[in-house]
């Protein structure tokens, strides 16, 4: 693939078409309430919304960037394939059972990869009139304003939010190690949130909104656009070893840097590494 910091494809000229995707997604979201819920596995819910909006998103970029592929949440990849050439990876919609529930903390998520890390990304928070871009070495941004993770250093000061629980198969062994970091980060933190959308966690964090984010796991749908955006506001977003994050990550751990090694602590901690 291209590197976006060398000779490749100038990715910022995509900027304008990614907008306009998430654009075009946040019409169907707002317009549309869901007609029907579904489910694709244990407490894994689907609406229409997500559905429609994944088809119209994947419709136009196919239109715009035939040369890109395309990850979906809902349908897949289509288009190529990650090793010959950057792709479009989007979450429909993030907070999807907040959405089914009339609870207005959802986003579009979209996010241009190239390699193991995105090189672009738009995020559209629907229903609280946000919408948040970055390109790789060009800064992070909240409409046209620059954002900035916080410069927070002490934990009692700080509001972290967590990921949501684990569901399926597996799930009572990975939720145990989420209910232990919260009980740990409970008794430290100022607060602990939990949102039910990535997108937002991530988004958040890089606007200084919140402090840090604990996401145990990294689908790229729900992850690359924000991961980048948090980068890009100058946080740390790492694997839950402490490794830089990637696609490949098993955790999405996003933070100001003053908090990192508190948060990295509790996590080892919570996994039963000392």
């Amino acid at each position: 693939m291209a590197d976006p910091a060398g000779t490749g494809p100038d990715y910022a000229d995509l900027l304008p078409v990614a907008r306009q995707a998430v654009a075009i997604a946040r019409g169907i979201v707002r317009e549309h309430a869901p007609r029907s819920v579904g489910t694709k596995g244990d407490r894994d819910v689907v609406t229409d919304v997500d559905l429609a909006v994944e088809e119209a998103v994947r419709s136009f970029l196919a239109r715009e960037t035939p040369e890109v592929g395309f990850l979906g949440e809902e349908h897949g990849r289509s288009g190529g394939t990650a090793d010959e050439q950057p792709w479009w990876v989007l979450d429909p919609v993030d907070g999807t059972a907040n959405l089914a529930c009339g609870i207005p903390l959802c986003a579009v998520s979209l996010g241009l990869v190239s390699g193991a890390r995105a090189a672009l990304a738009a995020i559209d928070l629907p229903f609280l009139g946000a919408e948040y871009t970055a390109v790789a070495g060009k800064g992070a941004f909240c409409g046209g304003e620059r954002i900035h993770v916080p410069g927070s250093d002490a934990p009692t000061d700080a509001v972290v939010s967590i990921g949501d629980f684990a569901v399926g198969e597996g799930a009572a062994a990975r939720n145990r190690v989420r209910l232990d970091l919260l009980d740990r980060l409970g008794a430290r933190v100022r607060r602990v949130r939990m949102l039910g959308a990535a997108a937002i966690d991530l988004a958040w964090t890089a606007h200084g909104r919140l402090d840090g984010t604990v996401i145990l796991a990294n689908l790229p749908w729900d992850t690359a656009a924000g991961v980048l955006l948090v980068r890009e506001a100058g946080g740390d977003v790492v694997d839950r070893d402490g490794s830089p994050h990637s696609v490949d990550s098993s955790a999405t751990i996003a933070l100001a840097p003053g908090l990192r090694t508190y948060l990295m602590a509790e996590v080892r901690r919570a996994y039963g590494i000392r």
